[in-house]
């Protein structure tokens, strides 16, 4: 489990086209959580997450996990301790086998050859992926890239796992094994995602973002339930809190 606390103060990012994507964002989040992300397109999801792995810095405000600043100066220690799993699996993969592209975060912190094929077979095994170890990235089908986008950042060892809609482009069948296997992480999971099925399934908090600031920070089923807020989220409740429109047909 991780020790490491994330806290975002008073966080304002604004795009070189000066689009204000983040306004004044605060959240915190403490070692073993679970929290989902959760707003419409626009809403600063993705802004937010590349600032947890210094992809983007704050214009104004400060960002920081497990008592280091997030700074160009500290980014070897943030990459360590932050994992990042992208939208899309093939701005992750980009050697010529399975087993290279998990290997390479391993050896660009200059362990031993024996501790990286270690952790190449451990982070295979735990995504059930070994049998892909031989095989070319860009031939996999969608849910084994994601698998295999997942090992890569657990062979670096995080203590923190963030994924920006993990579910994306998955069918049900390979969209249910990923949350089976994020169940199982001790990992703090932060997601931001629209499946707001997948939230119900692995996270007991949600923040929702709207404009760039959070609207609301709470129980996931609280803010599910909140009928007002979701309206003003541009959200709509989870497929399976909406209740079955034959068995339930709407009164008129």
């Amino acid at each position: 489990m991780s020790h490491h606390i994330v806290e975002l103060k008073d966080v304002t990012y604004t795009y070189p086209d000066q689009t204000e994507a983040l306004r004044g964002l605060s959240v915190r989040i403490t070692h073993g959580e679970s929290v989902a992300i959760v707003g419409a397109n626009g809403s600063g999801k993705t802004t937010l997450l590349s600032h947890l792995i210094g992809v983007l810095f704050p214009t104004s405000g400060s960002i920081n996990i497990g008592g280091y600043p997030v700074t160009k100066k500290t980014l070897p220690h943030v990459r360590r301790a932050v994992g990042m799993v992208f939208q899309n699996s093939d701005d992750q993969l980009f050697m010529p086998t399975v087993y290279d592209d998990v290997a390479f975060g391993p050896l660009n912190l200059g362990l031993p050859p024996e501790e990286v094929d270690a952790r190449v077979i451990a982070s295979l095994t735990t995504v059930g992926a070994l049998h892909l170890k031989d095989r070319t990235p860009y031939r996999l089908s969608g849910g084994q890239k994601r698998s295999v986008a997942i090992a890569t950042v657990l062979a670096m060892d995080p203590c923190i796992l963030v994924m920006d809609e993990p579910t994306a482009g998955l069918d049900p069948a390979a969209r249910r094994q990923l949350i089976n296997l994020l169940k199982t992480f001790e990992h703090t999971k932060i997601i931001a995602t629209h499946d707001l099925d997948l939230v119900l399934d692995l996270c007991a908090r949600t923040v929702v973002l709207s404009a760039g600031t959070v609207i609301a920070d709470g129980p996931t089923l609280d803010i599910f339930n909140n009928e007002e807020l979701l309206n003003k989220a541009h959200l709509e409740k989870p497929f399976r809190m909406q209740g079955c429109p034959i068995c339930h047909p709407p009164k008129r």
